[in-house]
């Protein structure tokens, strides 16, 4: 047995998301704490050797990686019974055999790119308080329901009583997306912050 190497067997089995075109793939191992979100080839041929082995599949369209799932966004003119067992298989087999997902840096290179691009969060120092509620709110009860649709959402700013969010992996682009958005976040911050008046989205 010398010489050889045992991989590790890995479950792994797919979700629906709201998203027609996205599919999240779950396994039974953490994969990457925090979210990587990868919506073109450059930026995962920068930070991701699984990303940049998904885009060069000719229907792989986004990838976005979180805890223990991968969400797989396609183009549209493609059909899911068509490409997604050998999608399964490629990324079964790639965590198998322990290959880097995400390359070291990625969440501080990101970090570094919202400070620049002004992406990161904004609101004024009196609503510093709102805002830590806001926050909480989101992070308790959206968030855990939103990744278990292989997506996030992220709080950007609050301004003159308008929350903005950054939607990613299969909410960005989703066709609920927007009503979710609008009945059941925007009705909660309202109910449990009435300073919010809107709630309104980005795609990240």
């Amino acid at each position: 047995m010398e010489g050889t190497t045992v991989k590790n067997p890995i479950m792994l089995y797919t979700e629906q998301t709201p998203n027609p075109e996205s599919l999240k793939f779950v396994t039974n191992k953490m994969l990457y704490r925090g979210t990587a979100d990868f919506r073109e080839e450059a930026l995962a041929q920068e930070w991701s050797p699984l990303g940049t082995e998904l885009f060069k599949l000719p229907y792989v369209k986004g990838v976005y990686i979180s805890n223990n799932f991968v969400t797989v966004t396609k183009e549209f003119n493609y059909a899911w019974e068509d490409i997604m067992f050998k999608l399964k298989e490629q990324i079964k087999g790639y965590i198998e055999d322990g290959k880097v997902l995400i390359s070291d840096g990625f969440a501080e290179a990101m970090a570094k790119i919202e400070e620049e691009t002004g992406i990161s969060q904004e609101y004024s120092e009196e609503d510093a308080e709102l805002v830590k509620k806001i926050k909480e709110l989101l992070n308790t009860y959206v968030k855990p329901a939103v990744e278990m649709d292989g997506g996030n959402i992220e709080f950007k700013s609050f301004k003159e009583g308008i929350v903005t969010v950054v939607l990613q992996g299969s909410c960005s682009g989703c066709p609920s997306s927007t009503v979710t958005l609008k009945s059941g976040i925007e009705g909660m911050l309202k109910r449990m912050v009435p300073e919010v008046t809107e709630v309104v989205s980005e795609m990240g």
